[in-house]
């Protein structure tokens, strides 16, 4: 298990949303925040405070990364053209932990961060150890052999409650998944509403 367990669930909470789409998450029984004030009524947000949730919202679903290497991923964003906000989930989706938990190899995206740091997957072949490594369109990732029958894997590979995207090829039985383009938000199965759009308002004023 990945040492974030309370904490993840702990950000759901004060999202007040579901944000991995997971059965077990605490807002599926109880939809206020965290904490002895989290049943006040909720005040309004402000234009900065709805900016700022969504930054987090987003930031915190990729296994909640650090300001410093979100701010980094959006920077590179912002100098490729075309949409900033559309860049951004491409460049977050192209992540190897991401691409990982995406084929279902882990059930959680915190795992897929544990997972290839400890050397469980190739990439063409090469063992490939950074979470945060950038696949490339036609880049096959494969479960190292000895990794294979891991109860973890076999577990993940069965959850009915997310389906693999059609920008990812998963062949079940190798354990491997081929990124076959580099999808836009909509190509996204985010269980909640993600607004890359609010992210590069954010960005832009701060």
């Amino acid at each position: 298990m990945t040492k974030r367990t309370s904490a993840k669930y702990k950000l759901d909470r004060r999202m007040g949303e579901n944000i991995w789409g997971r059965p077990k998450s605490p807002v599926n029984r109880r939809e206020y925040g965290p904490g002895q004030h989290g049943q006040r009524r909720k005040g309004k947000l402000s234009d900065f405070g709805i900016q700022l949730r969504a930054k987090q919202k987003l930031k915190g679903y990729y296994g909640d990364l650090t300001e410093k290497q979100f701010r980094r991923i959006y920077g590179e964003a912002e100098r490729v053209k075309g949409d900033t906000g559309e860049n951004l989930i491409g460049l977050l989706e192209r992540r190897l932990d991401a691409l990982v938990y995406r084929a279902k190899f882990v059930p959680t995206v915190f795992a897929a961060r544990q997972f290839v740091n400890h050397g469980h997957v190739t990439v063409n072949g090469q063992r490939v150890n950074i979470p945060s490594y950038r696949v490339k369109e036609g880049d096959v990732v494969e479960v190292r052999q000895k990794s294979k029958q891991m109860a973890a894997i076999l577990e993940a590979t069965q959850l009915p409650e997310r389906d693999v995207p059609d920008y990812i090829e998963v062949d079940n039985s190798k354990l491997t998944a081929t990124f076959v383009r580099t999808p836009g938000l909509g190509d996204v199965p985010y269980p909640v509403v993600m607004e890359p759009n609010l992210v590069v308002e954010y960005y832009a004023k701060n």
